[in-house]
């Protein structure tokens, strides 16, 4: 019987600027023909737009307010998983496979993430990554095993400099420098046209296809080892470009990310318009794995193995749900989304809250340019700033005539029905995961149900009023939110 392998790769704060996603501008050969050999997917939403946490969804097939990373794991942040949770490694090692990590980890504690082998590296040369990689699959090959291997590339992130992307660094010689002009990039609509722009655009590129330079030559160790034709490939990215409006954020341009995936015996050239969500991509590899425990209460999400070769929309796979709550320890915002084929719908719990900066994204020259331009009133793209730091409770999006999520339609009695239907919809998913940041009152639902249940009466209201403090007299919550149900 051929081995079961999975090769994971996973880009960090890549949107969709690759050729494959109809990017004119930018060079990315090998992600084009591994899109070629097997499936694109159009509508992959990654669950939050944060590096660690999105890569927790990826490992445990549990949103982060399921799971516990709620945020960055590095640093002085140290957001961790919950002890009790199982994980990809935990899972794919109980059942005899092989698993390994090079490059970023980002995720924790090492109890919960217990790789076999472990390279952890913040090293951009992508041709040592690869070289790694190769020898995993040789030794895999030799040890007669299915493997679960995981690379963590480092691009195309921006490194500590305020306007880089690791394209100062001496890599092997392999490795080869794609020079981009700035007037030659593409400048997505969720950010403005601007030289300093345009400028981290060039560098960003530059970056991106020194990944794919990675990727190629992954893959063709992989080809090399002989083990191809027994591996499931996909190529995720962890969350969207790390611009303003588009990282740590809940917009389409955070979340609706690059995903690939080659599946042996699967046919070729497939442009999926399905729409997946990272808490899928566990439950597909147990599913590909024939793992025992491919099927769990507590994971939402399913496989989607049998609609891998779909070129048609299938309403089974016509919405999606995301969680949000911290980037940096600093970055408190917690928010939720729910997205079908047609609206998009935000609930923001600390509306009341300033939408806070990521420290990279606040440093960048990009914002510097923004803030500085000008223009009257400022724009982030097509956003107005203020809207941009100052959100409403609720938004919500037609997106096919606002791609953009700048029309909120939120308070348009014309979209009363669709609004009243998502978040309805919202509260049964939050209710069916044990969303902590479900509130009423000011206050988490899930937190103080065992007073609920022991009579306290809760007004029905998201926020507390500091006008009308008195809980007597106000309209009562009725929901039963089936926790867990």
């Amino acid at each position: 019987m051929p081995q079961r392998n999975i090769l994971l790769m996973i880009a960090d704060d890549l949107g969709k600027q690759l050729g494959c996603y109809g990017n004119k501008k930018i060079q990315t050969p090998h992600l084009d023909e591994l899109a070629a050999e097997g499936t694109r997917f159009d509508q992959a939403f990654t669950s939050t737009a944060s590096c660690s946490a999105s890569r927790s969804v990826i490992y445990t097939g549990l949103h982060t307010h399921q799971n516990g990373q709620y945020g960055l794991h590095n640093g002085r942040h140290h957001f961790t998983t919950f002890d009790h949770v199982e994980t990809a490694p935990a899972l794919f090692s109980n059942h005899g496979y092989t698993t390994g990590l090079i490059g970023k980890v980002h995720v924790g504690p090492d109890s919960v993430y217990p790789w076999d082998m472990r390279a952890e590296s913040d090293s951009r040369d992508v041709a040592l990554v690869a070289d790694q990689a190769t020898e995993f699959f040789e030794s895999s090959k030799s040890n007669k095993k299915p493997f679960f291997l995981t690379i963590g590339f480092i691009d195309p992130h921006r490194d500590l400099t305020r306007s880089g992307f690791g394209n100062d660094g001496q890599y092997d010689s392999r490795v080869k420098n794609i020079h981009y002009a700035p007037e030659d990039v593409e400048i997505p609509p969720f950010v403005n046209d601007l030289p300093k722009v345009r400028y981290e655009f060039a560098e960003y590129y530059k970056s991106i296809s020194r990944l794919d330079q990675g990727v190629g030559m992954v893959l063709d160790g992989l080809k090399k080892s002989g083990l191809g034709d027994d591996t499931l490939v996909l190529f995720v990215s962890d969350n969207g470009p790390p611009f303003i409006n588009s990282k740590t954020t809940l917009y389409d341009a955070g979340v609706c990310l690059p995903m690939i995936m080659k599946c042996p015996g699967s046919p070729a050239g497939i442009a999926n318009p399905n729409m997946i969500s990272y808490v899928d991509i566990l439950p597909t590899f147990l599913d590909w794995a024939q793992h025992p425990s491919s099927k769990h209460p507590a994971r939402l999400g399913r496989s989607f193995l049998p609609i891998l070769s779909e070129k048609t929309q299938l309403d089974a796979w016509s919405e999606v749900f995301g969680s949000h709550t911290f980037h940096e320890i600093t970055n408190y915002w917690p928010t939720r989304f729910m997205r079908n084929r047609r609206f998009k719908y935000h609930r923001n719990i600390a509306w009341r809250l300033d939408f806070p900066f990521a420290a990279d994204i606040y440093g960048s020259l990009t914002w510097e340019e923004i803030r500085n331009s000008d223009t009257s009133p400022k724009m982030i793209g097509p956003r107005p700033l203020k809207d941009y730091f100052f959100r409403p409770a609720e938004e919500l999006y037609d997106i096919q005539a606002d791609s953009d999520e700048v029309r909120n339609l939120a308070k348009d009695p014309e979209y009363e029905h669709v609004l009243q239907e998502m978040r309805t919809a919202m509260e049964k998913w939050q209710g069916r995961s044990e969303d902590a940041w479900l509130y009423r009152d000011g206050v988490s639902m899930l937190l103080v149900r065992h007073h609920i249940d022991a009579g306290l009466e809760v007004p029905d209201r998201w926020d507390f009023d500091v006008a009308v403090p008195e809980s007597k007299g106000q309209p009562k919550l009725a929901a039963n939110f089936a926790w867990g149900a």
